[in-house]
């Protein structure tokens, strides 16, 4: 039988690189607020920023 555990940090880089991202998003979306609800919508800004990302780049694309 194969051992199922010899890769399982193989793709664990991804993750560590998504995290300091979500962090660094988070630092530059709070440097940006000022009022209550833009501080929790720069805490979702920060997970989702890879999708608001992509979503500009999309748009710069068909402009």
């Amino acid at each position: 039988m194969t051992d199922r555990s010899s890769n399982a940090g193989c793709f664990a880089g991804g993750g560590a690189i998504y995290g300091l991202g979500i962090i660094g998003a988070w630092v530059f979306f709070f440097q940006q607020a000022d009022a209550f609800w833009e501080f929790v919508g720069a805490f979702f800004q920060g997970i989702f920023w890879p999708a608001f990302m992509v979503y500009e780049v999309f748009l710069a694309l068909v402009e």
